[in-house]
């Protein structure tokens, strides 16, 4: 292969993180997965660490809290990829430094993988997630590291499978509730799709210092339309309320963390909306720029609720 760019993944055994390992090694790079050694000793990710072993990924055993291991790491690849949870959003400073240190590194692409936190606005907590995110942007940029910024939208699993519904694993079949009006696009895309576009976009000249937006044409969807595409699946018009801006605002005020950040990243989405258009001079669309790719749209993604 032309492209075979060595790549680190930081978060390798998180939710997102696996994916990209498998993408990245799928696509015939070699691929080196940072491993804590606490990790080993769980038992979900002692299994996530051997399918990778099994599947020729390298385990290097660092952490990004201790700099000589994470230096030692980045100085044995091309391209870093964090896939760190929120609570470590920050902390990829350190990754930064350890980028620098080393010298070598083709690319970084920091843990982002939602909204572009530089075109949106939302109302706290997710608006302290996307400080951090756009702090760590500037971060990179000060330091005149090469980057890409993915900015993939939804992840389908988080809102697709429930239509949004709380406390639901499978899509409504009577009644739904609707975040403000329903009619602000939203584009969701399956996990393994953002994988394989990230992977892609590592070496691509075309995204080098740029946002890389995933918004499959097909996965680009208001609320209502939406439900629409379900009731059209199941043969059923479900009953529809809407809850208006004040409501959802009180919901996640009243709401625990975890899923006050959800709500209120859902209402940035819904209520205020994320169809922005990109700048030609800062971002490009992933779908375009790899068409060969056959994603999964968010009609085909419904049919396995039937």
């Amino acid at each position: 292969m032309a492209n075979t760019s060595k790549i680190l993944i930081i978060g390798a055994t998180g939710f997102l993180g696996k994916f990209l390992v498998e993408a990245s090694s799928r696509s015939g790079h070699p691929t080196f997965a940072l491993i804590r050694d606490s990790k080993v000793s769980d038992p979900h990710k002692s299994k996530i660490t051997e399918e990778f072993k099994n599947s020729g990924v390298k385990l290097i055993h660092g952490d990004i809290y201790h700099h000589e291991s994470l230096v030692n790491a980045i100085k044995q690849v091309d391209v870093v990829i964090s896939a760190v949870g929120g609570s470590q959003l920050a902390d990829q400073v350190k990754i930064i430094d350890a980028i620098k240190e080393a010298g070598n590194v083709k690319r970084f692409l920091p843990s982002e993988f939602s909204v572009d936190e530089d075109l949106v606005h939302p109302v706290e907590p997710a608006a302290t997630l996307f400080k951090i995110k756009s702090q760590i942007r500037r971060a990179i940029e000060a330091e005149e590291i090469p980057h890409t910024y993915v900015a993939c939208n939804g992840f389908a699993s988080y809102f697709v499978p429930s239509l949004g519904q709380l406390n639901c694993t499978t899509p409504p079949r009577d009644k739904v509730a609707i975040l403000g009006e329903g009619n602000k696009k939203a584009t969701f895309v399956k996990e393994e799709d953002i994988a394989t576009y990230t992977i892609k976009a590592v070496d691509d000249p075309r995204t080098l210092n740029k946002v890389m937006y995933m918004r499959p044409h097909a996965n680009t969807l208001s609320f209502n339309e939406l439900v629409s595409l379900w009731e059209k699946k199941i043969g059923k018009t479900l009953e529809r309320t809407y809850l208006l801006e004040d409501q959802i605002l009180k919901n996640i005020k009243e709401a625990p963390m975890d899923l006050s950040i959800y709500l209120s990243i859902l209402h940035s989405i819904f209520v205020k909306g994320t169809d922005i258009e990109m700048e030609a001079t800062c971002g490009v669309e992933a779908s375009e720029l790899y068409p060969e790719v056959k994603y999964t749209s968010t009609d085909e993604y419904l049919n396995q609720f039937l």
